[in-house]
């Protein structure tokens, strides 16, 4: 008997450190040594607080430090940010007849991604810390993450007004699940956005609706 409890204590206490071992990696900084593609990881979907508690937590912050989030924390982000929750392909944000104009990049120390929801990862755009372009405010060019909210359309005169609807539940998304993981983060309407885009190859089909700041 006093064997079999002592195997049993000796298994809870490995379990125990096995957790505390992942906790540990899972809340890692990333380390942003090379500019490649980022296989982002699965959302817990289990994890976080009520939504109540979420929305009574939700604020807008403008002071962040610079340490990296973790590679869990930046998947979380972009998935509720825009990523696709159902098997027919279907997205966290609704979008009118199921469009879905925005595009979302991430704006990180080492460089611009385009985050691809359908193969869940970060695509390289262009290497380089191109933080300052992200916003006009000091904070932005040390945070550790700018998401940037831009909508592709037909040509240059389309009407980007769905777009503009959709980058307010996206934004809204990213606040609650911040709320929730205990980070901090702000929208905001303005960037050096002709800069942005020409960093950025994109064209003049291309029009940037919103950015967000993420950190701590």
């Amino acid at each position: 008997m006093k064997q079999l409890l002592f195997v049993l204590s000796v298994l809870v206490a490995t379990l125990a450190s096995a957790q505390t071992t992942r906790a540990k990696v899972s809340n890692a900084p990333m380390e942003l040594t090379t500019f490649e593609t980022i296989k982002l990881l699965e959302p817990d979907t289990l994890g976080g607080k009520p939504l109540m508690q979420a929305i009574a937590r939700r604020k807008s912050d403008r002071q962040f430090e610079t340490r990296n989030l973790s590679l869990k924390q930046l998947s979380e982000i972009l998935w509720v940010a825009n990523g696709i929750n159902r098997a027919n392909g279907k997205r966290t944000v609704p979008s009118a007849m199921a469009l879905y104009p925005l595009q979302t990049y991430a704006v990180l120390a080492n460089g611009i991604y385009f985050y691809n929801p359908q193969k869940n990862q970060l695509e390289p755009v262009v290497k380089g810390d191109y933080r300052n372009l992200a916003g006009k405010q000091s904070f932005v060019d040390t945070a550790p993450l700018n998401l940037l909210f831009i909508a592709k359309g037909k040509s240059a005169t389309d009407n980007f007004q769905g777009a503009i609807m959709d980058s307010g539940y996206c934004g809204q998304n990213v606040y609650l699940y911040c709320a929730s993981e205990g980070l901090k983060c702000v929208v905001r309407a303005g960037a050096k956005e002709a800069e942005l885009l020409k960093v950025m190859n994109l064209g003049e089909n291309y029009k940037f609706i919103i950015a967000q700041t993420v950190g701590y």
